[in-house]
Formats: C-alpha cells, structure tokens, sequence
C-alpha cells in the first residue's frame, strides 16, 4: 500500500494518488497531471479511478486529462450534473487491493461535496484516513460563501457534515483535506498538512463550536473575497476543461515585440520583487511578484488578453507557468528575453516608484501631510489593525473601484511586507496616476517600529 500527497504551490492544492496491489485511484487531480503516472508507473500500478471531492472554484481540475491518459472512470458527487464523469452517492464502495474505499456526502461548502473514507480490510472495518475536500481542513473548516441566498441551509449542511459524520469516524483518523495554508477557500488553516481528526476535534478553533447554531452563526458572520476567476473555473470543471496535452514554453521576445503586444492589448506581468520592480519596470506593466500569482492573477488578469511575462530567471518563468494554467490563463504569448536589461538597452524609456519606509510614513501621517494611505489587505486584515487615517481599498477590488481615489494627492500603497503594496502602486501608475509611493515592509514593519495602529 502506497499514499502520496502532490502540493501545487500558490494556490495551495493537495492533492493524492493511493494505491494496493496493481491499481491506485487520484483525489482532486491537478490540470497538469503527468505526475499522477509517473508516480503510478513508479509503484508499478495502473490509476483505474478519479475522485473529485467537488467541483472546485479556484483551480482547473485535471481529471479528464488524466482519464484520456489512463483509462481511469472519473466520479463525483450526485448532487451537482457535471457533463462528464459518474455520480457516486452515500455508501458507495470501491475495493483497490485490500484498500476499501467509503464515500460520504458531505455538503456545505458545496452540495455535491464528497469525502473519500480510506480503510484496510487487514484491519477492520475502523477508518484509516480520509480525504474530505474542501469540507474540513487543518485547523479550519470549509467556507461556506458561495451560496448567499442559502447561507443558513450550507452552514447547517456543513456542521451537519462534520459533526455527524466526519468526526465519528473516530479520533485516530488521518486527515487529508484539499487545501493547505495559504489557499483563498479559507483563512485560517494550519501551516502543517497532517492532523487527525482527533487532534482537530480538541484543537481546530472552529470544532469547538459544537452547538448547531452557534456554528452556523460564525459561519455567517465570515467574510471571503471571491475572484472573479472563480465563474470560469467552475463552469470549465462543470463542463470539463480545455485539454492541456502539454506544459507550453513561452516564446523569447523581443523589446520591440513586447512593445507592440502591449500596444495592442496584450498584458504584461512583471514577477520580480517588488524591490526589483520599484527600480524599473515597464510602464504599463502590472507587478505580481511570482509567490503572489495564484494568489491575485485571478483578479487582475483577465481571459480574453494575452499575456506577456516579466522575470529575472527562467525559473521563474516556468513557475509562473504552471500557476497560471492551472488558473486557467492559457494564453501566455511569450516573455521579454534577458528582462529589464533587453528594455533598458533598447533605449525604451522606464518607470519607478519610489519606497517609503516606515518611519518615514509614520512621521508623515503624525504631522498631517496631505496624501492618500492606500491599504489594500483584506478586510479581516485591517480589522485587526490599520494606521490612523489610512483609506481601505481591497486588492482584488482595486481596477474596479479606481475612481475612488483622489488623483490630486499622492498615494502611498500598504499592505502587509510590502508585496500587495508593489502590486497596487503599478495598477494606479497603469490608470495613470503619476505621484505614487509604496510602502516596502509596511504592516511589518510599523509593527517592529512601534507605529500607532488602531484596531476596530
């Protein structure tokens, strides 16, 4: 018996390929899912099945990529009528080796959501593991948002999901859930991917509310931001997905290529530090540092647009890569060849933004100077802390409420290091904003300066 976990970087996905005796099946497989069989050819094993826990909102799901290559069945949840795969419903078994596979719907944060129970028929009939999407994870549990004329029927559904069902299956159970820390589907998961369901019923802050409405009133009360991603990413994993056969290389361009790409409307994407782009950057350009691409592209970029790709390694070109098709953002024309420096020698002119430190905005805002401190964290973020007088925009928010800034006065961007700050101060420069500043450490570093920060 083999269990392998596969983590996607930035958008924070697990995902598993476990297996006995000659066949394993895949949970939630990625879009670029080469190496489900490479781990299956390894194990010297055939992949016969694909679960999907749910049909997921922000990544593209590659199941049918998978099954096109192996031969595999695909299964879901009934509740939901995806355009492919087969429904699987409460009780349903499946057998790989002496592995028994249990399924359990588990809605709440979704109603077709399904848990996978794993357990050894050497050993009873007690669980081992399971696998529980998008329903319980480390230290948090599933969000439960994307039904708001519902809400109060998907909370119950979850608590209902969790406590009825997922938690008797008893303490010594391993917990495989879809997301780690750092996923846009919940806010407070553990840094660690290993728990047990016991370890998480005494310790997971929200399994202490174990009375029903006390549990469906902190759900209510959550708040999550939704990328406009999320609507393309479900309907692609209702209908099914473009195939991705292959992970594409981007083209090396030219400066006057790119030039021309950006002219006509393609977008540029600079992944360099916000350091690095704070020096230099092409005007026009939008700045996501790389470790920031899962994160943010999803409310920045847009479909319909080519992209073009800024970046000091090919390392890092071939990261980005991978975040975005598994985004979903297939049209990536090409990359600027040696970065900066090929635009820089070409004689094309370039554009900087200045840094603030954070004593030096602090002494500003203490003596009244006239400027705008843009705060662009999450709501959550600023609740438990912000500087007197700052102006609160969201990040994801910030193209669509640009008006809302007075262009007279300078703008100071603040996040939370510094790396959402970089991305808002090249989103003014792109509307045209010309006095602009960011705040290189920001919410960090007022702290270890001892700022004055106002909670609400």
């Amino acid at each position: 018996m083999f269990l392998e976990k596969i983590p996607s970087a930035g958008i924070a996905h697990l995902s598993y390929i476990i297996g006995d005796d000659l066949e394993a099946v895949v949970i939630d497989p990625r879009r670029d899912c080469d190496i489900y069989r490479d781990i299956a050819a390894r194990e010297g094993v055939r992949i016969t099945r694909i679960f999907e826990t749910h049909r997921n909102e922000d990544y593209v799901i590659g199941s049918l990529d998978l099954a096109r290559r192996t031969g595999a069945s695909i299964h879901h949840g009934k509740a939901l009528d995806f355009a492919y795969g087969q429904p699987v419903s409460d009780g349903d078994t499946f057998e790989v080796g002496d592995l028994r596979l249990l399924i359990l719907e588990t809605p709440g944060h979704t109603f077709e959501s399904i848990s996978v129970v794993v357990s050894d028929s050497n050993a009873g009939d007690d669980a081992v593991a399971v696998f529980t999407g998008d329903a319980l994870f480390v230290g948090d549990v599933g969000r439960t948002d994307f039904y708001p004329d519902r809400a109060r029927e998907v909370a119950a559904a979850l608590y209902d999901s969790i406590f009825n069902k997922l938690l008797p299956l008893g303490d010594q159970t391993i917990l495989y859930p879809a997301h780690g820390a750092g996923s846009v589907c919940g806010d407070n998961m553990a840094s660690r991917e290993f728990s047990t369901l016991g370890h998480e019923r005494l310790h997971n802050p929200v399994l202490q509310k174990t009375d029903r409405e006390e549990f469906i009133r902190y759900k209510l009360q959550e708040r999550h931001e939704q990328p406009a991603y999320f609507r393309k990413m479900e309907t692609w994993n209702l209908q099914g997905p473009p195939a991705l056969d292959y992970i594409p290389a981007p083209s090396p361009l030219a400066a006057d290529t790119v030039e021309k790409a950006m002219a006509e409307g393609a977008i540029a994407v600079d992944l360099r530090s916000p350091e690095a782009f704070a020096g230099a950057f092409i005007p026009g350009s939008i700045a996501i540092p790389l470790d920031m691409v899962s994160a943010y592209a999803g409310y920045l970029l847009r479909y319909d647009h080519d992209l073009l790709l800024i970046a000091e390694t090919d390392n890092q070109i071939s990261r980005a890569v991978r975040y975005l098709l598994r985004m979903g953002f297939d049209r990536i024309a090409g990359y600027l060849k040696s970065g900066l420096t090929a635009w820089e020698v070409s004689g094309r002119s370039y554009d900087r933004i200045p840094a603030v430190h954070a004593a030096t905005l602090e002494k500003r805002l203490h003596n009244h100077e006239s400027f705008t401190l843009l705060d662009v964290r999450k709501i959550g973020e600023v609740n438990e802390g912000r500087l007197v007088g700052s102006t609160h925009i969201f990040l994801g928010d910030l193209q669509e409420r640009i008006n809302e800034i007075d262009r007279t006065r300078p703008v100071v961007t603040f996040c939370g290091s510094g790396k959402r700050a970089i991305i808002a101060a090249s989103i003014l420069k792109r509307h045209g904003f010309t006095d602009v500043e960011d705040s290189l450490g920001s919410m960090q570093a007022c702290k270890q300066l001892g700022c004055e920060i106002k909670t609400r």
